[in-house]
């Protein structure tokens, strides 16, 4: 099996048309590297030597060093090349007309987690939006969906919930790459810039980021490793609650707990359950920031076992109900404000929708769920693969 090539690999070795005399803008961050470790800004300066006029960041800031939501990055310069760095998570989610005059181009390089909540594909979607607006033009770098092509799951967002962590009614796994997702804004949501996609080389639906032969740079700084993004579009819902998902330690994601969980308790309710795919593996730890901060909290650790198997979103659900069941008193769901949402509640952005967390309060079935949101999803199965670009 040949190695995949990225996107920006692909762009540097034969660069669309048009390239060469154009001024280029780059959304990126420090995952945006090739398959050596060099960055992106790098890779076109060197290739393109004086056509690199402005950057752009995500959620999380420019070197990723920003730890949780509704942190904000300042805009900066480039300590490197001195170039302006407009920040898309700052004052603004959305750019403005002074963002976009230095550019013809706007390049973007970004390692998207497969997951309908991961806020660099909104930022994607308002950039495309200006790129129309200012009669730009976006050429997305495409870059694997480390989850693989092939696995969609979950319910579809809900567009009376749409918010920065779900502007468009997809699952919570949607099974595409970011490429793809360029092209369903574009197409099918009705953007309609002047959209480009370099594709990939050598990736198959099938692939999880291991097989890729790529390396892996955090995207942002609580997933780690490619096994934390497999867990993340269920393991994230504990972002709504006061379970810690584990950030404040070297498992974000991977781990989860509270001091008031007892493991046995939990696990006479959930182990019996058929929960496919994983190991349950009972944990003590003490978060060094957020949720519970200083405390020991008691939980697991998802080791997965069978990828092919696991079915995150829903296997954290069952996770959710079972401590619904065994801790009605000490389980709390989260209070706004989430991701610049000041009124729902931040598990409801995440769920897309208010519907799971009352039916699950209600004692609810995830198989009733399930049955209830296959039909949506099933539609955008269909729907998704007008854009598929691999087999």
């Amino acid at each position: 099996m040949h190695k995949t090539i990225t996107g920006l690999e692909h762009f540097i070795e034969s660069p669309p048309s048009g390239i060469r005399n154009a001024r280029l803008g780059l959304l990126c961050n420090p995952a945006s590297v090739d398959s050596h470790y060099r960055h992106a800004r790098h890779c076109i300066t060197k290739r393109f030597p004086g056509r690199l006029r402005a950057l752009y960041s995500p959620q999380h800031g420019f070197f990723a060093e920003k730890q949780d939501n509704m942190i904000e990055s300042a805009d900066m310069v480039d300590p490197e090349l001195g170039l302006p760095v407009f920040s898309l998570y700052g004052q603004s989610r959305v750019p403005d007309r002074d963002m976009f005059d230095p550019i013809d181009i706007l390049l973007v390089d970004l390692q998207d987690v497969g997951t309908r909540v991961y806020t660099f594909v909104y930022t994607l979607s308002y950039c495309m939006e200006a790129a129309r607006r200012y009669d730009r033009k976006v050429v997305v770098l495409d870059r694997p969906n480390p989850m693989n092509g092939l696995l969609v799951e979950g319910s579809c967002l809900d567009p009376a919930f749409a918010s920065f962590v779900g502007r468009y009614p997809i699952p919570m796994r949607h099974g595409l790459t970011i490429g793809e997702l360029a092209r369903l804004f574009n197409e099918t949501f009705d953007i309609g810039c002047d959209l480009e996609i370099v594709p990939l080389q050598n990736w198959q639906r099938w692939m999880y980021f291991r097989a890729t032969g790529l390396p892996w740079v955090a995207p942002s700084p609580n997933l780690p490793t490619p096994e934390s993004a497999v867990v993340y579009p269920g393991q994230v819902i504990w972002e709504g609650t006061n379970i810690s998902e584990g950030r404040g330690t070297t498992q974000p994601f991977e781990i989860f707990g509270a001091p008031f969980i007892k493991v046995p308790e939990l696990e006479a309710v959930v182990m019996p359950a058929d929960i496919p795919g994983i190991c349950l593996r009972p944990v003590s730890f003490e978060p060094t920031s957020n949720k519970w901060e200083g405390q020991r909290c008691n939980g697991f650790q998802l080791h997965v076992t069978a990828p092919d198997k696991y079915r995150p979103f829903e296997t954290s659900l069952r996770l959710l109900a079972g401590i619904l069941k065994v801790y009605p008193d000490d389980f709390q769901w989260k209070a706004p404000p989430y991701e610049y949402e000041y009124e729902k509640l931040p598990i409801d952005l995440i769920l897309g929708g208010d519907h799971i967390r009352i039916a699950l309060s209600a004692g609810a079935t995830i198989a009733e769920l399930q049955a209830e949101w296959q039909p949506d999803l099933e539609s955008f199965v269909e729907l998704s693969r007008s854009v598929h670009m691999y087999r």
